[in-house]
C-alpha cells in the first residue's frame, strides 16, 4: 500500500537551535503549517523546535480514517524523544488537540512546562456523532480563524471514526488533569467557536501545577496561532520560558 502524499506545506518541521527544546503540537484536521509562524519566531530566539504531523493529517481523509488516537500520542511522545536527545531543557505548546495531547504528555515525562492554546476537551458540534459511524465523512466549514486574510490547510470533511478518536483523547485527557503538576500556562480565545472557553477554566482549576496562568486572548479566534493574537503568544511564551529555564537551573 502507498503511503499517502503529504500536502505541500503541510510537512513536519525541525529547527536546531540551542538545549532548549520547544515541541509545537498542531490539532485536528490541521498540521504544523498551523503553527509554522510561532515556530519560526521562537527559533528566532534561539530555540530548538519540533512540530512533528500528526498521523493521517496533511495527507488526506482516508488517511486520516485509519488513524488512532494512540497513534497520535505516539507522535508527540516520539517528537519529545527526539527533543530530547540534544535539549536539556524540552518545554511543549499544544493547540486545540494538540493541547490535549501535551497535557497528556506531561503525565508521563518531565517537561519544564506546558503550554496550550484554546486546549480542547470539548467540542460541542462533533458530540453528536460519538459512537457513530454514519455518515462516513462529515463537512467541515471555514477554519475559525478572526482575520480573514489567513489560510489554514485543511481537509474539507474529516471521518466520522477520526472524530471519535478526537472525543476519546479528549475525555483521556480530561481523566489526567490531576496528574500534572509542571508549570503551564494557558492561551485561550473568549470568542471560540469550536472549543468552549471553560475548557482553559478546567485545566486551570484541576491541575495540581502551583506555577500556572491563565492568558485571554481577546483578538482571536480558535486557531489563534494564525490569528491577530499570534505575537503575543509568542512573547509571553517566551517570558514564560526564560523564567522556568532559569529556575530549573537554579535547581539543579
Amino acid at each position: 500500500m502507498t503511503a499517502a502524499k503529504v500536502i505541500p506545506g503541510a510537512e513536519s518541521f525541525f529547527l536546531p537551535g540551542n538545549s532548549i527544546g520547544i515541541l509545537i503540537c498542531h490539532g485536528f484536521n490541521g498540521t504544523p503549517q498551523s503553527v509554522r509562524y510561532l515556530g519560526d519566531n521562537l527559533a528566532a530566539k534561539g530555540y530548538t523546535v519540533y512540530a512533528p504531523r500528526l498521523k493521517g493529517h496533511g495527507t488526506d481523509e482516508l488517511d486520516m480514517e485509519t488513524s488512532h488516537y494512540q497513534d497520535w500520542v505516539h507522535d508527540v511522545e516520539a517528537a519529545y524523544a527526539k527533543l530530547k536527545q540534544t535539549c536539556t531543557h524540552v518545554f511543549a505548546i499544544g493547540q486545540s488537540m494538540g493541547g490535549a495531547l501535551v497535557l497528556d504528555l506531561a503525565t508521563k515525562v518531565p517537561c519544564e512546562g506546558i503550554l496550550t492554546i484554546n486546549a480542547a476537551l470539548q467540542v460541542p458540534e462533533y458530540e453528536i456523532y460519538r459512537n457513530q459511524s454514519v455518515p462516513r465523512f462529515i463537512p467541515e466549514g471555514e477554519p475559525d480563524v478572526k482575520d480573514d486574510t489567513v489560510t489554514e490547510i485543511t481537509y474539507d470533511q474529516v471521518p466520522s471514526k477520526a472524530i471519535n478518536q478526537l472525543l476519546d483523547i479528549m475525555e483521556h485527557t480530561s481523566q489526567q488533569l490531576e496528574n500534572i503538576s509542571c508549570p503551564i500556562l494557558l492561551f485561550h480565545s473568549p470568542e471560540d467557536h469550536v472549543v468552549p472557553a471553560h475548557c482553559s477554566n478546567q485545566i486551570y482549576d484541576t491541575v495540581l501545577s502551583l506555577d500556572k496562568e491563565l492568558i485571554a486572548l481577546e483578538n482571536s479566534y480558535h486557531v489563534a496561532s494564525l490569528d491577530y493574537d499570534k505575537d503575543q503568544i509568542i512573547e509571553q511564551a517566551y517570558g514564560f520560558i526564560q523564567i522556568h529555564c532559569k529556575k530549573a537551573t537554579i535547581a539543579s
